[in-house]
């Protein structure tokens, strides 16, 4: 089977049961839960055995301005605590989450015990879903002093240029709701408040529905690190990313 399709028969296997569409005020007259109908998609960046595949990882994909690497192994703490394994611990806290309010999850990985897929093939899952949304989870590397999260921001570049405003919306509920529901400050050392635009990844130059991307937190830093891999502190980043989903997706 190939990557691709391999990561298709993820994506059908981890699809919570759809409901029919209906509009938040409906769906509240109704009972229903807020996330009815809605198609929430989740990225957990990089996989648990990336670092055995150099040579998969160094394939080049177009991202839609330029080459990249088809994926990195990401990026550890001083204790052996990897970015693969926060992401993934994130990622399934949130697909619960997001399950229990009526969505449907789409996730870009079965697990964190495989390579890849690549980071324009988890572009073209997300696509292929129609997700009214979605969510890209990583940590960061940066100074051993810095510390916080940050939300990277698309640029215009063809496939996305239509939700790069929702997407931007979508970037400051979750900046929001990271500070109001999680001990994570914002980043002292990567950006502004809290944001940078980024044109050079394929994650949101490629995507067709509104996307953020988030830094959770620094693994380079003591603080930061002692933070991310406490379940709970990963749970409560999910429960902040699941109320910035609903904001999104029902305030406006």
């Amino acid at each position: 089977m190939s990557r691709l399709a391999a990561a298709g028969l993820a994506l059908a296997l981890l699809a919570a049961p759809g409901a029919a569409a209906a509009s938040p005020a409906n769906a509240a007259a109704s009972g229903r839960p807020p996330l009815a109908g809605k198609i929430i998609g989740i990225d957990p960046g990089h996989n648990g055995l990336n670092y055995t595949d150099p040579t998969f990882l160094a394939r080049l994909i177009w991202n839609g301005r330029e080459w990249e690497g088809c994926d990195t192994t990401g990026t550890r703490t001083a204790g052996g605590y990897t970015e693969a394994r926060f992401t993934w611990n994130v990622a399934t806290y949130l697909r619960k989450d997001l399950i229990k309010l009526g969505a449907r999850v789409v996730m870009t990985r079965a697990n964190n015990h495989g390579i890849g897929p690549c980071v324009d093939t988890r572009a073209e899952i997300l696509n292929r879903a129609r997700a009214d949304v979605s969510i890209d989870i990583h940590a960061d590397y940066g100074p051993p002093a810095g510390r916080g999260f940050t939300i990277l921001e698309p640029v215009a570049d063809g496939p996305n240029d239509q939700v790069i405003d929702p997407a931007i919306r979508f970037g400051r509920d979750v900046h929001a709701a990271m500070l109001r529901d999680t001990h994570v400050p914002v980043s002292d050392y990567y950006g502004h408040d809290g944001y940078i635009s980024r044109d050079d990844l394929a994650g949101l130059n490629l995507t067709t529905m509104p996307k953020a991307l988030i830094e959770c937190g620094n693994m380079n830093n003591a603080s930061d690190a002692a933070l991310l891999v406490r379940p709970g502190v990963q749970q409560a980043i999910a429960a902040a990313l699941t109320a910035a989903v609903i904001r999104f997706l029902t305030a406006r």
